[in-house]
């Protein structure tokens, strides 16, 4: 079984202002654009039936939609970096959405994932990368942000068991609710009662 996350797509604007980003930093392993998004859970290898139930967990999500951003540019790994970043600015709506994927993944007997939730999209993966480098390269594009988008939806992803960085495959596309819609429609309703 191919291993699972749950993710939020990057729309291809934004996709096409990240892949400005690439190059600069000697030996590093840049990620292809189609392959950018930003991971929600990581749920690994399960079996047949455990990706059955995460997906009828899933679908019965009911979450609004919501504005996401990125902004800023890092690294993982202080004194020996090993991937480079785009940070994503955090909202209480991906925030809650994150939070009750955690909550079908542990009720469904997967053990809780050990790291803080901090959004971002993985640019480049460092191997044998110079630390100066990485600096350099991290210091010239710190103000780096996107304009904001709408999440619509999120999806639950596989990869095949490799290094890293794809490519990924789209299993399951999960709706969020549209308020804006809903009060369109209610407000449609009352205009109709008074009628």
């Amino acid at each position: 079984m191919p291993r699972l996350f749950t993710a939020l797509e990057v729309p291809r604007n934004v996709a096409l202002s990240l892949s400005l980003l690439r190059g600069g930093i000697p030996g590093a392993r840049w990620i292809d654009v189609e392959n950018y998004h930003i991971t929600l859970r990581f749920i690994g290898d399960v079996d047949n039936r455990t990706a059955d139930e995460i997906v009828d967990r899933l679908d019965r999500i009911d979450r609004p939609e919501f504005q996401a951003q990125l902004t800023g540019i890092g690294s993982f790994g202080s004194k020996k970096p090993h991937s480079i970043w785009a940070g994503v600015s955090m909202s209480a709506d991906m925030l809650a959405l994150q939070g009750e994927i955690e909550r079908i993944c542990q009720r469904i007997a997967l053990p809780p994932d050990p790291r803080k939730f901090m959004p971002h999209v993985t640019l480049a993966r460092l191997k044998h990368c110079r630390l100066d480098d990485v600096v350099h390269y991290l210091s010239g594009r710190g103000n780096f942000h996107t304009t904001a988008f709408n999440v619509s939806r999120f999806v639950l992803m596989s990869s095949k068991e490799s290094v890293g960085g794809g490519p990924y495959v789209t299993e399951e596309i999960f709706s969020l609710r549209d308020d804006n819609f809903a009060y369109e429609y209610s407000d449609a309703e009352t205009a109709k009662s008074y009628f």
